[in-house]
């Protein structure tokens, strides 16, 4: 087993909701030591919030929280207290990396922009997560992922004329900016390898749903064609690709190319297709879309979708039936793989594997940790009951 690409570097954790602590976690998973900071008190927001199990969320520890709370040590500070601004930055002084996702103006308050952070430790890596990045006039705007799928014009792309906008439903901008953020640390710490400095990490919850939609913009962009829903028709925009219904579930089709729609053919029983001028070539399948989808609609009516599944994967047509999230984690891919138990202590890992070991600490209680933190920044006993006593540490 490898060494952990980010063994004996320190990441702190001041993030809250889903995407910066998901960044942090990604990271960890990767082997970096993360420190999450908390406010004493109620913490995390999330910890209260998110999943179906509201006894959990009322004991602080939801299942939202849990999912990117595991191998993390915790300590709970006021930043905002002089003397919690102290330990805050005695700790920045030890650290690596800073993971963050508060609102410029609140760093500019507590005197914790990159700015402050990178004087106190010119070696630190400042990652900052906002909705809109920095440098504009959006940038002290709050955000959620539904606010980002709404703005960046996904919500718009989702759903059918009928239907109108629709979320995606889970938080997809979230994840994917944890991913991003992770990304855009790794390739500063690259950096730093090389230069021996820091660097500032902005990353933009906008752009990482605009990366998202990479070709739909360039389409955009280069022919002026705006995007319209198009419920569950393929990206492709090939009449033989989309999501058509059974006479038992939905098969997703991927038939884009003139051999994969030879083999659909063969495979349904419809080798006179192949001869038919409306349906033998690619082009005259375009121009006669609408035939094609219903003769092939009408055909997929007559058997399930897993039968239809299991005939088509055979003739090598790429195809999936939909799935509940149920029946997905049951297939070989996710149970031999393990991607739902492969972080640590066996919650969700990383979408790639890495040959290393992971750590085996479940998500904890607000501020577990912050007695030891404070030891190894050199509070003794006595500073620490102090602190305690006060409730700037938790």
């Amino acid at each position: 087993m490898m060494n952990a690409p980010l063994a004996g570097i320190k990441v702190i954790d001041w993030t809250h909701v889903l995407a910066g602590p998901a960044c942090a976690y990604y990271l960890g998973q990767l082997g970096a030591e993360v420190i999450k900071v908390e406010r004493p008190g109620r913490g995390d927001a999330m910890r209260h919030r998110g999943g179906s199990d509201q006894a959990q969320a009322s004991a602080g520890i939801s299942t939202a929280f849990q999912t990117q709370g595991a191998g993390k040590r915790y300590l709970a500070v006021d930043v905002a207290d002089p003397d919690g601004h102290e330990v805050f930055t005695r700790l920045l002084c030890t650290a690596d990396v800073l993971v963050e996702n508060h609102r410029p103006a609140t760093l500019e308050r507590l005197n914790l922009t990159e700015r402050h952070t990178r004087a106190t430790n010119p070696r630190l890596i400042h990652c900052a997560m906002t909705g809109y990045g920095r440098d504009n006039p959006m940038s002290n705007a709050p955000a959620y992922d539904v606010n980002i799928q709404a703005i960046s014009g996904l919500m718009a792309l989702t759903g059918t004329s009928d239907t109108g906008p629709i979320r995606t439903g889970a938080p997809i901008i979230d994840y994917a900016t944890g991913l991003t953020g992770a990304l855009g640390v790794m390739s500063a710490l690259m950096a730093r390898s090389q230069n021996g400095e820091g660097s500032f990490v902005d990353v933009s919850m906008l752009e990482t749903a605009f990366t998202l939609m990479s070709s739909t913009i360039t389409d955009f962009r280069l022919t002026g064609t705006p995007p319209q829903p198009r419920g569950n028709a393929a990206n492709s925009r090939s009449p033989s690709a989309g999501t058509f219904p059974c006479w038992e579930g939905y098969i997703s089709l991927g038939v884009n190319e003139d051999a994969q729609f030879h083999a659909l053919a063969h495979a349904i029983g419809q080798a006179a297709w192949l001869r038919n001028p409306q349906f033998a070539t690619p082009q005259s399948r375009d121009a006669h879309r609408e035939a094609l989808v219903e003769k092939l609609s009408a055909i997929l009516l007559t058997k399930s979708a897993a039968d239809w599944e299991d005939i088509l994967l055979s003739a090598g047509v790429p195809c999936a039936r939909v799935r509940t999230l149920a029946d997905a984690l049951d297939l070989p891919p996710a149970v031999d793989r393990g991607f739902a138990t492969r972080g640590p202590a066996g919650f969700t890992g990383l979408p790639f594997n890495v040959d290393t070991a992971v750590s085996n600490r479940g998500p904890s209680d607000m501020g577990t940790d912050s007695r030891s933190v404070l030891n190894e920044l050199g509070y003794d006993e006595a500073d620490i009951s102090k602190l305690m006593k006060k409730r700037i540490v938790g």
